[in-house]
């Protein structure tokens, strides 16, 4: 099942409602800072969008409530310049045909990815560096970084970590929901426990790899043993590309501050997270999530997710929410994890990777359009410019540049 189906829509559900609300007026001081900036997400699981039927990311797909939240003309108007777009693959049995099964998915949203730069070349351009994202920004066209969340599509042959570098690929995440060849998840599937006690052999060889590469290494979703194994073998700093803050909620998914302090030791960067039952406690609703099923059901008997279909599945999803309500994550909730984890980690190690199109929004952060309110918050807590600009993307380019740096030493050593 694709993230995008029950599991990741059921969180979102609990944790955001459909109405957006308007970001700052054009104008203010905010938007103006906001529009100045590199704006970059870490996180766009937007991609599992790109192969439904009928749907073109220049469109304008708000009226399709939760099942999408990131397109080009909202990115105009929240002022969000790209980010890392991501090739996501659900972890498998890891059996021969299961990993194959996940190479095949991987290399297929690789190939949907690049399809939209080219299909839009004034809107969209391949990003490989830092300066490149700069120029971009520039140019008026949005930033396309290429990531990899499961890194099981590598498990029959590591070498292709190689081949996806080449295609672009910058940013690579060790597991996701359930434990792989490479490493423990931070949500090991029901009965499994750790397997490795953090990275496994071939974790800690694609660890050297990603290095010898250049390509930044991204926590998010793995053990806390993966965590403090990056911290000891990764010769460059790392990310958690889509994390929050354990002493806030207490999530498997969160990270603790102790780990922060060291993160920000180790010069890596934490992007926030904006999935609602990471923030916040969502307690079971069996009523709700019975008639959310039902709904998905529904949706797959019409033909799957087609605009048309997914714009009515919306539409019953906003009834099924006033029959069944649940408590709702909001945008105070969201800054509340932000600014604690911007005050204990500093603001040189901090960014935001809110999960958009991957279960990610609250309450008053519903889809990109409403992100320079964060912006705006950001500046009332006293920020910087300076120091808002290094959240926004500043941050995590900074890593990007070290891994960069290392792998072309590396390379020169060898010659």
């Amino acid at each position: 099942m694709s993230k995008t189906a029950v599991p990741a829509l059921l969180a979102l559900a609990l944790a955001a409602a459909l109405p957006a609300h308007a970001a700052k007026p054009e104008g203010s001081p905010a938007r103006a800072l906001h529009d100045r900036m590199l704006v970059l997400d870490t996180h766009l699981d937007t991609p599992l969008n790109l192969g439904r039927p009928g749907w073109s990311i220049v469109d304008d797909h708000r009226d399709e409530g939760p099942f999408s939240q990131v397109d080009y003309p909202r990115m105009v108007e929240g002022g969000l310049d790209g980010g890392f777009w991501v090739i996501y693959t659900g972890q498998g049995d890891r059996s021969l045909e299961a990993n194959r099964k996940t190479r095949d998915e991987a290399l297929g949203r690789l190939l949907q990815i690049r399809e939209m730069v080219a299909r839009h070349p004034d809107r969209f351009e391949l990003a490989l560096t830092a300066d490149d994202a700069r120029r971009i920004k520039a140019s008026g066209r949005k930033v396309v970084f290429l990531s990899m969340e499961n890194a099981s599509p590598l498990a029959l042959d590591p070498s292709l970590l190689s081949f996806f570098h080449a295609q672009g690929l910058r940013m690579v995440g060790i597991t996701h929901i359930g434990n792989n060849e490479f490493g423990d998840s931070s949500n090991p599937r029901e009965g499994e426990g750790a397997e490795w006690g953090g990275l496994s052999p071939a974790g800690k060889a694609l660890v050297a790899e990603a290095n010898r590469l250049g390509i930044v290494l991204d926590q998010s979703h793995s053990a806390d043993a993966v965590f403090d194994d990056l911290i000891e073998l990764s010769k460059v700093p790392f990310v958690l590309s889509h994390s929050s803050a354990d002493a806030v909620h207490d999530h498997p998914r969160n990270i603790d501050d102790e780990r922060l302090r060291k993160l920000a030791a180790h010069g890596g960067v934490i992007q926030v997270n904006a999935l609602g039952a990471y923030l916040v406690d969502t307690p079971p609703n069996p009523e709700r999530r019975a008639a959310l099923n039902a709904l998905f059901d529904e949706a797959e008997a019409q033909g799957g997710r087609s605009p048309a279909v997914l714009r009515e599945l919306a539409r019953k999803w906003s009834e099924v929410e006033r029959r069944h309500p649940a408590p709702e994550a909001t945008f105070e909730d969201y800054m509340q994890h932000l600014l604690h984890i911007l005050e204990v980690a500093g603001p040189d190690h901090v960014g935001i990777g809110a999960d958009w199109d991957g279960g990610g929004g609250v309450k008053g952060l519903s889809d990109i359009s409403q992100i320079p309110r964060i912006t705006e918050r950001l500046l009332q807590a006293g920020y910087t410019e300076q120091q808002i600009a290094n959240i926004w993307g500043g941050n995590v380019l900074r890593v990007l540049e070290q891994a960069q740096a290392y792998a072309a030493k590396v390379a020169a050593e060898k010659k």
